[in-house]
């Protein structure tokens, strides 16, 4: 399959209801080899005690777009790890993700994630190692 072909699979598949992601508010909104990026619409259920954005929304943002960084060149992959840095309350209603790879390997993938708030400030930062293995179709 083309790079094309893997995009619109890992993007429907991510994108669909009854996904974890889906169902928290994270939309893929493009995916190519050595890039990926998303959005979550921030919501009522996305919001911690103090009125800001959770930080548990933040990092299924993270990983999400992170996975289907991983994923762009036709492989799955689960997460075997990850660390997020959180710089500043997140606040707004999007949030936005943007993945690229630190290592694209054989048996283990790093993703490089920042997160940034609707004016463009770096709200959070983070590191996902992901285990690759071959689609089965």
């Amino acid at each position: 399959m083309n790079g094309q072909a893997e995009q619109h699979w890992i993007c429907r598949l991510t994108n669909q209801p009854h996904q974890f992601s889906y169902e928290s508010g994270v939309e893929v909104t493009h995916v190519e080899p050595g890039r990926a990026e998303g959005v979550l619409t921030v919501g009522p259920d996305s919001i911690n005690p103090h009125g800001k954005v959770h930080g548990g929304a933040l990092a299924t943002l993270a990983d999400t777009v992170a996975g289907c960084c991983a994923c762009a060149r036709g492989r799955s992959c689960v997460t075997s790890g990850s660390s997020m840095e959180f710089l500043r309350p997140a606040d707004g209603d999007r949030i936005t993700c943007t993945a690229v790879p630190k290592k694209e390997g054989q048996t283990l993938s790093v993703i490089q994630v920042e997160l940034r708030n609707g004016a463009e400030a770096l709200v959070a930062t983070g590191t996902f190692t992901f285990f690759m293995f071959d689609r089965k179709d």
